[in-house]
């Protein structure tokens, strides 16, 4: 089983002085090429005017002081992305709180999207750095698009894209327009409220289930096998669940 974490906008500033080092990055083979160039053009725009940089990378005005940070990343300080990454799923899924087991596993089924690094592992070293899926820098353009084929090259290679695979996929719209698998089974988990008004989609709360929802199938006393593994897990842990061919719905009270 794999799972696809989101980055998260709220970033953990690495201290120290160990830089990035490209080469020691998962799928380093496959996708360091790609990445080398986002960083490069990302330097370019962010060492120019700070309105420009904002205009494009999708920023407040009020996040300005971001830009000549993003313009050094690769001498910047880096931390392991379980570290460097925050925010509400990361809080709930907790890597710093897990099993020693729970980590190991953790360190071999859990990706982290990235519109700048395409997929990195939890225990990558990457620096602190302002950037999601929806800039289009010059010579790039859309990230989904740019990322697809070297993502799906390097998932097909490590073997996570076969028949019998199971994808659990915490991922937000674009860093799922990113890559999709061919063969094995993507299981989005989702959220909902059911209120006496209907059933509605959550945002911000699905990401504190979906890291509940990660944690929980971390620390399983065995990985499961398949979605219906999954699903019993998350209900014996007092969730409501509905099981589809395509997702995981976790039913939280309106």
């Amino acid at each position: 089983m794999l799972i696809l974490l989101p980055p998260s906008e709220g970033k953990a500033a690495p201290r120290g002085r160990t830089p990035v080092d490209l080469d020691s990055l998962a799928f380093a083979d496959r996708l360091g090429e790609p990445r080398r160039l986002l960083l490069d053009r990302l330097a370019e725009l962010c060492r120019g005017p700070v309105e420009r940089a904002v205009e494009t990378l999708g920023i407040s005005p009020g996040q300005a002081d971001d830009v000549p940070r993003d313009a050094e990343l690769l001498t910047a300080p880096t931390a392991p992305a379980a570290e460097v990454y925050a925010g509400v799923l990361y809080d709930r899924l907790g890597f710093d709180r897990l099993s020693p087991t729970a980590r190991r596993r953790a360190g071999r089924s859990v990706l982290i999207a990235s519109g700048l690094w395409g997929l990195v592992r939890p225990g990558d070293r990457i620096p602190w750095y302002r950037f999601s899926m929806k800039p289009k820098l010059e010579g790039v353009g859309g990230l989904a698009a740019f990322w697809r084929g070297p993502l799906a090259a390097a998932m097909a290679e490590a073997g996570h894209d076969r028949e019998g695979r199971l994808v659990l996929d915490m991922r937000s719209g674009a860093y799922a327009a990113a890559w999709r698998p061919g063969a094995a089974r993507l299981l989005a988990v989702r959220g909902f409220t059911d209120a006496p008004t209907g059933r509605k989609a959550i945002s911000h709360m699905a990401k504190a289930i979906r890291g509940d929802v990660a944690r929980i199938v971390l620390e399983a006393p065995s990985p499961p096998e398949d979605a219906e593994a999954v699903a019993g897990l998350v209900e014996a842990a007092g969730m409501a669940v509905e099981l589809g061919p395509k997702s995981l719905d976790v039913i939280v009270p309106g």
